[in-house]
Order: C-alpha cells, then structure tokens, then sequence
C-alpha cells in the first residue's frame, strides 16, 4: 500500500488514516497546519473542542471512544476540531500553546468557551481508565460549560 492508494491524502500515512477518520466521520474538523489550528481557533463564540489525536493506545482504546461517546448526549461542544501528535507536527505545536499553561499531552482533550481554556483532559486522566469513565467526565465538563441557558 502507497500513500498514493488515498486519493487526495498523498500525504497521510496510511497506518493512521483510520485513527483520524475516527474522529473526522463524527464531525471533527481535522486541522493540517498552523493556519488552520490558528483559523478554527479565531472564532471566539461558543464551545468548541480540540483534541490532540495519537497513535498509542490509550488514544484508539480509550480516548476516541469516549469522546465519540460523550459528544452523543445532549449537551455538546458546538465546533469541533482534531491534529494529530507525530504527524502534524506544525498543528499539534501550535494548538497546544492554545493551552500552553499545561505540560504537552498526547492524547489530550481540550474544551474551550468563548476562546477561553474550560477544561482540560491529560494523557495521565486517560490512561488505564475505561472509556464510559472518561465519556462521563466529558459529559460533566459538557453539561457544565456547554448547555445553553434555560429561559
């Protein structure tokens, strides 16, 4: 198999191309450069999640099922967007000094309100944790900075 057997992803390793489709069919915007992190960050307004996709395990057993999971309840981020830790490279280092307060994680969740850092989920909070214990501290995270005010 060639990195030519992907028609317009000449340059995505065919090994991870599942991991980021993962995510990309649920919704997530799969972010390539720095313009782009830069572009899906601009917008102030609202919720929005980044999360910093890998290839370990913690990220294929763990992470990418509980977000998907979480993102399935009511309440929800209203943009979402992905890189890719050691693909990336450009991306993934311009997204995390969106969050630079915190030691680099991969994978790692980052909710952000009005373009401000809300929450934040480490390697560390992932790792050797079931994906429905991880799915509910996302839902919480969610229910508490994403759910729009009842009238």
């Amino acid at each position: 198999m060639t990195f030519a057997s992907f028609p317009n992803q000449s340059n995505i390793n065919p090994f991870t191309r599942h991991m980021r489709e993962e995510l990309t069919q649920v919704g997530f915007q799969e972010l390539r450069s720095a313009a782009q992190v830069d572009s899906f960050m601009e917008q102030k307004t609202g919720t929005a999640v980044l999360m910093i996709n890998s290839v370990c395990g913690c990220a294929a057993a763990m992470a990418r099922p509980a977000l998907k999971h979480a993102l399935t309840q009511s309440t929800a981020p209203d943009r979402l967007a992905t890189v890719f830790a050691g693909q990336d490279q450009e991306a993934t280092a311009r997204a995390r000094g969106y969050f630079a307060q915190v030691p680099p994680s991969s994978p790692s969740i980052a909710l952000f309100k009005d373009g401000k850092l809300v929450y934040f989920m480490p390697r560390h909070n992932i790792e050797g944790r079931d994906p429905q214990a991880i799915a509910a501290d996302l839902q919480a995270a969610f229910d508490q900075h994403c759910a729009v005010a009842k009238a």
